[in-house]
């Protein structure tokens, strides 16, 4: 018998039919052809009834699909004569059948049983026979499943991960499978499993617009091929492009990208929604708590949410500062608070304030725990607004086999790269901006990616309102972020003309640290055979010769005072100058100054974003740009007080310290810590140089280490960028003399053990500290 298979060659045969009116076409003739054999849709069988299930139950036959059907029953004895009277039919017409004989409660044990089966089920629709069997298949379904599904959710999640791990990532495949790979059509069957147990809302109008162009596409894919396959293998794609009206593959790749992002974030959403839902309370859970993060951000319930008092329609920084303590915390934004900053931010002033700059760069300097962030960021509306021009790139897809993502997922994850080597550079901001932008001009029509994405960042220079030099050297990696690899790779190493080509082009040895660790971020952000050893090590040689090159340029120039400073510093008296935005400390000069100044600071919950310390007029001058942490600033009164207290040496800060939450942790992944001890960087000093990622009061631990080693700080040069810091110490012994090889080593160990808030210890001024705001780090 060929009347399904006519039926459904007729369907495919009328071109006006695309997309979904395909796919019910096909259903209806489908159930009209299993009615006819059961005898009439109204059921003049009793006590049997033929149910769509999986795809089929959902109306969404594709050309290639199989018929999942089930012959329900309440115990008929004629059962099997019957099910003969339909299945036989069906296998003579050629269509591709999946199917069963089961009574309810039969049914309802393989649902029980076999966690793919349950979810299939839940698609149950009636097609022929007695509907009331059918509707009481559906309600014991569903009474099973709810019941069930918070014991079965654990299994459920590691079911979809082990697919995911075999199929991959549906929006990063050149050869996507359309229904297995993670954000494909099979994840929509877990979302809607949720929903129907009450433990996450129903998929969003998004999440169903994206679930139906995978649709679309696999609807033309098996149209096109007449084969069931959900590959969408290269030499398919053209012709599938254009059946569901695109310009070319690329377009093609971009749009299933696209759709496949936005069901993975969705699965991710509703994971941790129904986790937290079965979650155990009382005893075994922790009553939920408010802790802040930021100003107007706070951790609720291992979720970001935004304080009581915050006002995103008048806070146009909250999006970037609230996505940067998400990152730095390691948590997820609660689904709410993306759709009430959507609703309500407001476009951030051009150029940026500072505030927001900062904010970026702790969010990118995050390394991996960056990822899911922007991710969230770019799926909820809110990432556009900050980079502009990433809709050129958004979804691009890569052809280079080495290429592992998208181009905007590939700029993401260097700038997570990024966020591990930020220990290798003077300026990690920079590096962590341009690992951001480097491959922002593939977006732009043909040419060099590299001088159209230097051109765009100069653009985006002056929106984040860097200063003139920091955009030249940001539009220098950007021209140049091939460089190194291509050169190495390319070119002669022992020929001088190949290292003068380099030294000419970076100009400066911050230029090459920043370039270098760039060029290895994109390469691991790439893939595995981007950054082979061969290649890194070519590289070393490269650098390390033309670092040869540039060496002896001399340390950048300290800050003038203005004139209120100099006054200060006039008057001859311990005393302190509070501006908002910075503090100016003058005393005579002792041991443990730089560390009671940084702890009354923390005290106030201000963080230090940098700081410079040098002797002047006899005294020692410390200079602190501070940023209140949470709210508004301290009282300037309290704050001078406290401060002229501590450098009379009559403040008992390490016992107002040691109360302080000692509990921050940076970001997991990052690497450790580095501090280096050099003897030949000064003629009078040693120079200690840390590089840390920012905790609070690392500043106030740091000074007192070197104070607790009996160390002096003669001068000091401090930056706080984003959440890196990057600060030299010049130190000299009792005697005014450089420290000897046992005392070096000595202070480097006390550094390093002052930078983990867990084994530090808090005392007074000499000895070493407890964290107090989040970015002292002198």
């Amino acid at each position: 018998m060929s009347e399904l298979r006519g039926a459904r060659r007729e369907v495919l045969a009328r071109g006006e039919l695309a997309g979904a009116t395909v796919r019910a076409a096909l259903s209806d003739s489908a159930d009209r052809f299993l009615a006819a054999l059961l005898g009439g849709e109204s059921g003049s069988e009793p006590d049997v009834a033929l149910v769509a299930v999986g795809g089929y139950g959902r109306r969404e036959l594709t050309p290639g699909s199989d018929l999942d059907v089930l012959l329900v029953h309440r115990d008929r004895r004629d059962v099997a004569a019957l099910a003969e009277r339909v299945w036989y039919p069906l296998w003579d017409s050629g269509v591709p059948l999946d199917h069963a004989v089961r009574t309810v409660a039969e049914t309802a044990a393989v649902a029980a049983g076999d966690l793919r089966a349950a979810l299939g089920l839940l698609d149950a629709r009636h097609v022929a026979g007695d509907r009331a069997l059918t509707e009481e298949l559906r309600r014991r379904l569903l009474t099973e499943w709810r019941a069930s599904a918070p014991r079965r959710l654990p299994d459920l999640v590691a079911a979809v991960r082990a697919r995911w791990d075999r199929a991959d990532e549906l929006a990063f495949l050149v050869e996507p499978d359309l229904k297995e790979a993670r954000g494909g059509l099979r994840d929509m069957g877990v979302l809607r499993a949720l929903a129907a147990a009450w433990l996450a809302p129903g998929p969003g109008a998004p999440v169903r617009a994206a679930a139906a162009r995978l649709l679309d596409v696999r609807t033309a894919l098996h149209r096109i091929t007449a084969r069931g396959s959900d590959r969408l293998v290269h030499q398919e794609q053209s012709a599938v492009a254009a059946a569901v009206g695109l310009a070319d593959a690329d377009a093609l790749l971009a749009e299933v990208a696209g759709a496949g992002r936005t069901i993975a974030y969705a699965v991710d959403v509703a994971f941790r929604q129904a986790l937290r839902a079965v979650e155990p309370r009382g005893a075994g859970r922790r009553r939920a708590s408010r802790r802040p993060l930021a100003a107007g951000v706070v951790a609720h319930d291992g979720e970001i949410v935004l304080a009581r008092d915050a006002a995103p329609a008048t806070d146009p920084v909250l999006v970037l500062r609230a996505a940067a303590a998400a990152a730095q915390a390691g948590l997820a934004f609660a689904p709410h608070t993306l759709t009430r900053l959507r609703a309500e931010s407001p476009p951030l002033p051009e150029p940026w304030p500072e505030e927001a700059r900062d904010a970026l760069v702790t969010l990118l300097g995050a390394g991996p725990a960056l990822v899911p962030v922007v991710e969230a960021l770019d799926q909820a509306g809110l990432w556009e607004p900050v980079v502009p021009e990433w809709h050129t790139v958004r979804n691009r897809p890569q052809r280079s086999p080495v290429h592992r993502f998208t181009v905007d997922r590939h700029l993401v994850e260097a700038a997570a790269q990024a966020g591990l080597l930020a220990r290798r550079v003077d300026r990690p901001d920079l590096l962590l901006l341009a690992a951001l932008l480097h491959d922002l001009g593939k977006g732009a029509a043909g040419g060099d990616h590299a001088a159209a994405g230097a051109a765009l960042t100069e653009r985006v220079g002056r929106r984040l309102g860097l200063p003139p030099g920091d955009r030249a050297t940001l539009v220098a990696l950007i021209r140049h972020h091939l460089l190194l690899p291509h050169t190495a790779t390319g070119r002669d190493l022992d020929d001088p003309a190949t290292v003068r080509l380099v030294a000419a082009a970076v100009g400066d040895r911050t230029t090459l640290d920043l370039l270098y660790a760039l060029t290895e971020s994109d390469a691991r952000a790439t893939g595995p055979a981007a950054w082979t050893d061969w290649r890194a090590a070519l590289v070393a040689e490269l650098v390390r010769r033309t670092a040869e090159r540039l060496a002896g340029a001399p340390p950048p120039p300290r800050p003038a005072l203005d004139a209120e400073q100099q006054a200060l510093v006039a008057r001859g008296v311990a005393d302190a100058l509070v501006d908002p935005h910075r503090v100016t400390v003058v005393a005579p000069d002792r041991r443990g100054l730089l560390a009671a100044s940084a702890g009354v600071l923390a005290l106030h919950r201000l963080e230090v974003r940098s700081a410079d310390a040098f002797p002047l007029a006899g005294q020692a001058v410390a200079v602190f740009r501070v940023a209140a942490r949470f709210g508004g600033p301290p009282d300037p009164t309290l704050l001078a007080a406290d401060l002229r207290r501590a450098l009379a040496g009559a403040s008992t800060l390490g016992e107002r310290l040691a109360a302080r939450d000692r509990a921050c942790r940076p970001p997991p992944g990052l690497p450790p810590p580095a501090v280096f001890v050099l003897d030949d960087a000064s003629e009078s000093a040693t120079v200690v140089e840390v590089r840390a990622h920012d905790a609070p009061g690392l500043l106030h631990r740091i000074a007192g280490a070197l104070a607790g080693c009996g160390a002096c700080v003669r001068a000091a040069r401090v930056a706080t960028l984003g959440a890196e810091v990057v600060d030299a110490f010049y130190v000299t012994d009792g005697r005014g003399a450089k420290l000897d090889p046992r005392a070096s080593e000595r202070v480097r160990r006390a550094v390093l053990a002052a930078l983990d808030p867990g084994t530090a210890t808090y005392g007074g001024e000499g000895g070493q500290r407890e964290p107090a705001s989040r970015s002292e780090a002198l």
